[in-house]
């Protein structure tokens, strides 16, 4: 059976789910392939290991889909204030706090912020995305495994598990660095491997916890807190892949002895450790986001060190540029943007229209890859003159308000060129 759409987004994660969101209950017929869907949520559960930081920009894109109010509900850890430091020069610590920071929601918005972001689980996202998308009229779900693609520009063909055929105008590959989409369209990729692991830890600490996150920088890597609600909390372990193997393969008395030795005292003393597991870090930036008839978006276009937990939110912009770029070829009111009011074409797969997309979030994600490499060369490692260097850039920036707040702004997604969703707060 053949099914023919407008649309085919390969891949229902947080990215992919939030492109459709972006066009639920337009002119177009929408298809959404996920073989994963979420579990349900249950208030009394322990937090899932995989969480976000979440910045402004992704706060009001996922306002302006209408899944914001279904995360609230769930669960979701408000941050105000983050404190990063190197290893031993405490005294060199810089503290952005929103209260002090006095930042604003944009050119035009008007409307201050009381907070830095939000820590919340990728389930309880990915399942508020879904909810809108089950209520859209104009979107199907397929949970089904993708088995083939034939890419084909303006007529790609989309073979599923259980012999369902879907044809797409505009295919999207919204499927992780391992893309399917990408692979099928012949798109190369820059990477290299981090030499490094993130081990990811959540725990259950003995007090609740407040409204800060912090990154310790160390020679083998950063340290970092991710307060979570109630007493509960993540933390992050960034180290060499043979040293992250040795700590997965200790007994649980032994781990929580390591990671007390390791973590700087600023930590509550943590109660239980709920689980954990590793993920090699890597860098892989696709040599281009578009062709004749597709797009790619989220990981499947970009991944980058999670340092700074950037990871995600360019992938929301990136979902909130191209549901721009579309809206504004279909004539929906949601774009702000003129790009092409004067243009008659309305193929939203064609090559000209996804130039756009292309030219506006390759560049962005390339600058934050840049800065993410910088950050991972620059306090990786013992070196003494550079340890100095360090030492004082951070005394410097913390320091001058101005500087604090252009770099809390860039973070937040606050500063710099924006698609429309992440702009304004409805």
């Amino acid at each position: 059976m053949i099914n023919k759409f407008d649309l085919v987004i390969v891949g229902g994660g947080m990215v992919g789910a939030t492109l459709a969101c972006a066009l639920a209950d337009t002119k177009l017929q929408i298809a959404i392939v996920e073989p994963h869907l979420p579990k349900a949520f249950a208030a009394d559960q322990t937090h899932d290991l995989r969480v976000s930081a979440l910045n402004i920009a992704s706060e009001n894109i996922l306002k302006n889909v209408g899944a914001w109010q279904g995360i609230s509900s769930r669960r979701c850890c408000v941050y105000r204030r983050l404190k990063t430091w190197e290893l031993d020069e405490d005294r060199a610590a810089i503290l952005f706090d929103s209260a002090e920071l006095g930042l604003s929601q944009g050119e035009g918005v008007g409307k201050s912020v009381d907070y830095l972001g939000h820590i919340v689980e990728n389930r309880v996202i990915q399942l508020a995305l879904l909810e809108r998308i089950n209520s859209a009229q104009n979107i199907t779900l397929f949970n089904q495994n993708t088995v083939d693609i034939d890419y084909q520009p303006g007529a790609s063909l989309i073979e599923l598990a259980d012999g369902k055929q879907l044809i797409a105008k505009l295919l999207v590959g919204a499927d992780g660095g391992n893309s399917k989409v990408r692979s099928a369209a012949g798109i190369g990729i820059h990477s290299w491997d981090y030499q490094q692991s993130a081990l990811v830890i959540s725990v259950q600490m003995l007090a609740e916890q407040q409204d800060i996150t912090w990154q310790q920088f160390t020679p083998s890597g950063p340290l970092a807190f991710l307060p979570l609600t109630g007493d509960s909390a993540s933390l992050v372990w960034y180290n060499a892949p043979d040293r992250i193997k040795q700590l997965l393969a200790l007994d649980e008395s032994e781990f929580l002895a390591a990671l007390t030795a390791s973590f700087p005292d600023c930590l509550k003393t943590v109660h239980t450790v709920l689980a954990k597991a590793a993920f090699p870090l890597k860098r892989q930036h696709a040599q281009q986001y578009v062709q004749e008839g597709l797009a790619l978006i989220g990981d499947a276009a970009h991944m980058i060190h999670p340092l700074a937990g950037q990871g995600v939110n360019i992938g929301l912009l990136d979902a909130a540029q191209l549901a721009q770029t579309i809206l504004a070829v279909i004539g929906d009111e949601v774009s702000s943007a003129d790009e092409y009011a004067n243009s008659t074409d309305d193929d939203i797969g064609s090559l000209k229209v996804l130039a756009d997309y292309q030219l506006k979030r390759r560049r962005h994600n390339l600058l934050v890859m840049q800065l993410m490499d910088s950050f991972y060369r620059v306090f990786s490692n013992d070196l003494g003159p550079l340890k100095i260097l360090r030492n004082i850039g951070l005394g410097l920036a913390g320091n001058f308000p101005l500087a604090k707040k252009k770099v809390m702004g860039f973070a937040m997604g606050m500063e710099g060129p924006l698609p429309e969703l992440a702009r304004r707060n409805k």
